[in-house]
């Protein structure tokens, strides 16, 4: 039986006989109220926090500790870990053991949770939170345990490897200030892997895989269905930008001259710069748009205009989930010929009886795809940066089906973060049909 009597923590892993790398006695030893672990695979970041979460349990009477996951088998494993490290130190103080939970006498419980926000959200109180594979999480549940803070105070611990640049975990590490302590080990950190493992490992898994996974690079999702969408981008401050924001305008002025009605709803505002271009400027005429339907999943709508080059300019988007039709269609504005999600027969009728002018939308996903891709490569496709995020940011992660994924099938983009760009293919794909075998 080890003796744990007045040890401090990293006495107590030596005991054990694990010798803590610097990092994890930086992680044992450690104050901070959020903590951010971004680690290569194998670096010991399961081990070192579950030695910290039971021993933070067992030193602390009426403790409670929340492991999540993206699995419950996940969580359950690192569960296991600190049961079996409680057992080397003699199972002191235990209570009740089950594949779930680790009881305590001086009323500490360290309990693993599943991947489900219906389930976990009765927990309260919880004075140290560990979410284990953080990137990976999804961020609605990553939102449902954060108040599980609020009346405790507690400690949150996220350790993961990268997973793209997406997610709580990457915007927490990338832009959470100060609120967090960051704690950043390569594999170079790592005595226990070898240069030649690392050597073999990055001509195995190419330069992109390796740096996420043994780098702790955030690297853009691999296998992208519009890997050079970001080219498309144009920023606020470029003389293109300046020139765009004041053909909408000057659009959105002639139509309401013309139909004696305001375009834009009370909570869609013209842009800042509100000067016409000059008199002999030929503006265009075709103002569209697109829309995809959602409630729990993201309403999307894009909209903007075709110059007199063809090129499409997207000048904004509306982007929000959990709030009803009439919400949405205030932030729509009415000169534009709407193209929309052809499944939301009802939406379409109920927008067509506000007076929006709306067109069932082309849903087959491979010519969208397609056509949209036909615009990003022939320079016809234009998107206004800060009024878009949201589109560039689902551009970034939307991703084809790999093996072993959703389906098999290398033609078939997984269903996720797709919203906006749904919207962007309902309005190319008409836009642009029967064009789609011409030459550029």
């Amino acid at each position: 039986m080890i003796p744990i009597t007045d040890c401090p923590r990293v006495t107590i892993m030596r005991k054990l006989g694990l010798e803590p790398d610097p990092w994890q006695i930086d992680v044992l030893e450690s104050q901070h109220p959020r903590l951010l672990l971004n680690c290569c695979r194998q670096a010991g970041k399961s081990t070192v926090v579950a030695i910290l979460g039971l021993l933070t349990a067992m030193f602390n009477s009426m403790t409670r500790v929340l492991l999540v996951s993206r699995s419950h088998r996940q969580s359950k494993e690192l569960l296991l870990q600190m049961q079996f490290y409680h057992e080397l130190l003699g199972a002191r103080l235990l209570q009740r053991k089950t594949s779930e939970v680790l009881e305590l006498t001086n009323l500490s419980r360290i309990v693993s949770m599943p991947c489900r926000e219906e389930t976990i959200r009765g927990f309260a109180a919880v004075d140290l939170l560990v979410i284990d594979e953080a990137a990976r999480v999804p961020d609605d549940l990553y939102r449902a345990v954060r108040p599980m803070l609020a009346v405790s105070k507690g400690r949150l611990i996220c350790l993961s490897t990268p997973h793209g640049r997406r997610g709580f975990f990457w915007d927490a590490w990338a832009k959470g200030g100060a609120d967090w302590q960051r704690i950043e080990i390569p594999a170079g950190k790592i005595p226990r892997i070898t240069p030649e493992h690392l050597a073999e490992e990055r001509r195995a898994l190419g330069d992109s895989f390796y740096r996420q996974e043994y780098e702790c690079s955030f690297e853009s999702v691999e296998g992208l269905v519009f890997p050079d969408f970001a080219r498309c981008a144009v920023d606020k401050d470029s003389e293109q930008s300046a020139i765009c924001t004041r053909q909408w305008n000057a659009l959105v002025r002639r139509w309401e001259q013309l139909s004696g009605r305001p375009a834009l709803g009370p909570k869609r505002p013209l842009a800042a710069d509100r000067s016409l271009p000059p008199a002999d400027c030929q503006l265009p005429t075709d103002c569209i748009g697109g829309i995809d339907f959602g409630f729990r999943n993201p309403f999307a709508a894009l909209w903007g205009f075709v110059d007199r080059d063809d090129v499409l300019w997207i000048v904004g988007e509306h982007y929000d989930r959990f709030r009803p039709l009439s919400h949405n269609a205030q932030f729509l504005p009415r000169n534009v010929t709407w193209y929309a999600d052809p499944s939301g027969a009802t939406e379409i009728a109920e927008l067509r009886c506000a007076d929006f002018t709306v067109r069932r939308g082309n849903n087959a996903i491979r010519p969208g795809i397609a056509a949209v891709t036909a615009r990003l490569q022939s320079g016809k496709l234009r998107v206004l940066r800060d009024c878009c995020p949201n589109l560039l940011a689902e551009a970034g992660l939307y991703r084809w089906s790999g093996r072993g994924e959703v389906s098999d099938n290398a033609e078939t983009p997984l269903n996720d973060h797709n919203h906006a760009l749904s919207a962007l293919r309902y309005l190319i794909s008409r836009l642009d049909a029967r064009k789609m075998a011409r030459v550029a």
